[in-house]
């Protein structure tokens, strides 16, 4: 009886320590931002510019200065310290691991994160595809966001003068499906 549970203990004991040692599943949007800024800047550099960590950086610096102001990107900038105006100078935690080879989701979630969590919470905002999607299912918010992507005037106060708004614009704004598969034939 006594080797039964010691055997059952040490089977529970097992299976709790491999659990716990298992790899978290990685969310897609985590660092989102980050990753494909750092994937569309290293696409930019050379093999030569790779190998060296002082000009990565000094490549990082130039690209950031090139970003549009108010973007994802050059808050990301901000906070990696790529801005005059930055208040922080984390670039040596992009370029030295950049310059090693390491792929840019380990920096972003491993190293970049450490420094500034910040980094990590950036998102971009997702896109609402105004034909596929169900506008009564909508929340108002995001109806008047669509309105003010558009740059039409959302100050209405029900959601039904949204949607009414949205479907009198739209043609306007968005091609229908339709047209796009007569002109594949």
């Amino acid at each position: 009886m006594q080797l039964l549970l010691n055997s059952v203990l040490s089977i529970v004991i097992l299976c709790t320590l491999s659990c716990a040692q298992s790899k978290k599943i990685v969310d897609e949007q985590h660092c989102e931002v980050c990753i494909k800024t750092i994937n569309t800047f290293a696409d930019t550099l050379s093999d030569e510019d790779k190998a060296s960590a002082e000009k990565i950086e000094k490549t990082f610096k130039t690209y950031c200065s090139k970003v549009k102001v108010d973007s994802k990107e050059h808050r990301l900038c901000y906070y990696i310290g790529a801005l005059a105006t930055s208040a922080t100078y984390a670039i040596g935690d992009l370029s030295k691991p950049l310059s090693w080879g390491i792929p840019a989701d380990k920096i972003c979630r491993e190293r970049l994160a450490k420094t500034n969590p910040q980094i990590c919470d950036l998102k971009y905002e997702k896109q609402i595809d105004v034909n596929a999607v169900d506008l009564n299912k909508l929340k108002v918010k995001d109806l008047k966001k669509i309105l003010t992507d558009w740059g039409e005037a959302a100050d209405f106060i029900e959601k039904s003068e949204f949607i009414k708004r949205i479907n009198e614009v739209k043609d306007k704004y968005i091609k229908s499906t339709t047209d796009k598969n007569k002109k594949d034939l």
